[in-house]
């Protein structure tokens, strides 16, 4: 079917938006959908359709499909990172509707680049699911939490069954009364691994069904924690737990960013640390998720989970001769490769950062990515953190027109 018969098929109810590819390719449905939608709505979606990918790209990636929203894309750096994966230097490409924030960032790897360049670390990792099931009570619960600790061989061999890469670490449970949470975690290599974890702990959830009591009642039972605010994730992480720290010369501090090292201290314990803890918040930072975003639509990552990506703590000291700051995110779930990372703009990002599709050893791309990722984060903190110390932060958003 060509255009016009689809959107008439759409007019008389005899298709729904979902069915124009069965008639057409790609394309063609995106572009019946797209003036279809502007016939009811009055929009103007000419900006939307202007797209350079084929709309078959987008097949494992979106539904009902009219065009693609696009944000601007800039692009920090570069700085040097001296990683446990990422090893050079590096530019960071972020894309945001923030006016200033790329600014302010390059700001921050500049100060940083001149420092030497940070250190940063994955120092744990591991994607998770938590399906939830019905026991009895407390007895037959005590009885699945047994046996789950002791069969954790049985359990792997089937997750790791729906996989030729994924890799499970734990399988920990969890009682509140009649509810038996298993948190399965896993190794996912470049992938950041979401849909594995899912299809490999239903295979999981069989075996305990056929071996115990428990009834699974839902295959998410909120304790993984996914795209939600979660203390879980701030202790025992989710992706990888990531550390980015720097130790600036006194000097290039004042040169760069216009302040002191204690300006800068008090500043974060007041603002990130009292003033996080009064709020009861689980970010201690300033910007964090700002980063975190405009990285994640960059390179292709899921971005709802700039959630767990918040999930950060920002320490800063002023030594003798030096400051001293640091950014760890317990919660960064990245990967290069799968879902988003495979769109064409998406793609060139990771190919902007150098580390693109499975990493040699596996797993070794991601945590690179991590580790660049949270120093953007780390200059986003010394920046922001250094205006409000010098109250230029009003003036600065204002010489930009933002």
């Amino acid at each position: 079917m060509d255009e016009d018969e689809l959107i008439e098929g759409l007019r008389s109810g005899e298709l729904r938006l979902y069915e124009l590819e069965d008639k057409a390719d790609a394309g063609t449905a995106a572009t019946a959908r797209r003036r279809f939608v502007e016939e009811e709505t009055g929009a103007d979606l000419s900006a939307v359709g202007d797209y350079t990918f084929p709309a078959e790209a987008a097949d494992a990636n979106v539904e009902n499909m009219v065009g693609a929203a696009q944000v601007p894309m800039g692009v920090a750096g570069p700085v040097t990172v001296h990683g446990g994966a990422a090893e050079g230097e590096y530019h960071l490409p972020l894309a945001t509707t923030e006016g200033a924030l790329v600014a302010s960032v390059n700001r921050g790897l500049s100060t940083v680049d001149r420092a030497g360049g940070t250190d940063a670390r994955v120092t744990d990792h591991g994607m998770t699911r938590a399906p939830v099931f019905r026991v009895s009570g407390i007895a037959e619960a005590s009885e699945v939490v047994e046996w789950v600790d002791d069969n954790q061989a049985a359990l792997a061999e089937a997750a790791e069954s729906t996989t030729s890469h994924g890799e499970l670490l734990a399988a920990d449970p969890y009682v509140v009364g009649d509810n038996v949470f298993v948190r399965f975690v896993y190794d996912t290599k470049d992938a950041m691994g979401m849909n594995m974890a899912t299809i490999a702990s239903e295979a999981a959830c069989e075996v305990v069904e056929r071996e115990t009591p428990a009834e699974q009642v839902a295959l998410s039972g909120n304790l993984c924690t996914d795209k939600k605010p979660a203390a879980i994730n701030a202790v025992e992480g989710r992706g990888r737990t990531v550390t980015a720290d720097v130790e600036v010369p006194r000097e290039t501090v004042r040169e760069r960013l216009n302040t002191t090292p204690e300006a800068i201290a008090e500043a974060n314990t007041r603002k990130n640390l009292t003033g996080s803890a009064k709020a009861a918040s689980l970010g201690f930072n300033a910007q964090a998720a700002n980063v975190v975003a405009a990285a994640f639509l960059a390179t292709g990552q899921d971005a709802a989970q700039v959630v767990e990506g918040a999930n950060a703590i920002t320490t800063v000291e002023a030594r003798e001769d030096a400051l001293y700051a640091a950014i760890s995110l317990a919660s960064l779930e990245v990967g290069t490769v799968g879902g988003g990372t495979k769109l064409p703009t998406q793609s060139a990002g990771l190919d902007v950062v150098g580390h693109r599709g499975g990493g040699d050893p596996p797993g070794n791309n991601a945590d690179a990515l991590a580790e660049v990722i949270a120093t953007g984060a780390l200059a986003g903190e010394l920046s922001l953190l250094a205006a409000l110390a010098s109250r230029h932060l009003a003036s600065a958003h204002e010489s930009l027109g933002r």
